[in-house]
């Protein structure tokens, strides 16, 4: 069984959960019902959870009526998933500047974890 949890920034700061803030209620009762499916079912269909292609991210993928939400992150090993970044997703491929912004987070997560 897998386990979602979210980064935080050397300050203390979450950035995935700044952003589930700035949803409304029934948003974040979506991406919650998409992050149980993930931790608690074995195959997820890649409509809610891929790996991106040339990285070591993978994305939650969440639509709730006209909106597009994306989480990013990583493993941490074969079960844990590290939540670092999310937004809403307007254009067809996710922009490369939120890629390396999970990217630069899951380095900062790994060199902290090592200490």
């Amino acid at each position: 069984m897998r386990k979602i949890i979210f980064y935080h920034l050397e300050n203390g700061k979450c950035p995935v959960t700044d952003f589930l803030e700035s949803l409304s209620n029934k948003q974040v009762e979506k991406v919650f019902f998409v992050l149980d499916l993930i931790e608690t079912i074995d195959i997820v269909p890649r409509k809610f959870f891929k790996k991106l292609e040339s990285t070591d991210l993978w994305e939650v993928r969440i639509r709730y009526a006209s909106n597009i939400f994306r989480l990013l992150g990583f493993f941490d090993g074969n079960d844990l998933i590290v939540l670092n970044h999310a937004f809403t997703k307007k254009t067809q491929k996710i922009p490369k500047k939120e890629i390396k912004i999970a990217e630069q987070r899951k380095k900062d997560y790994f060199s902290r974890r090592l200490l």
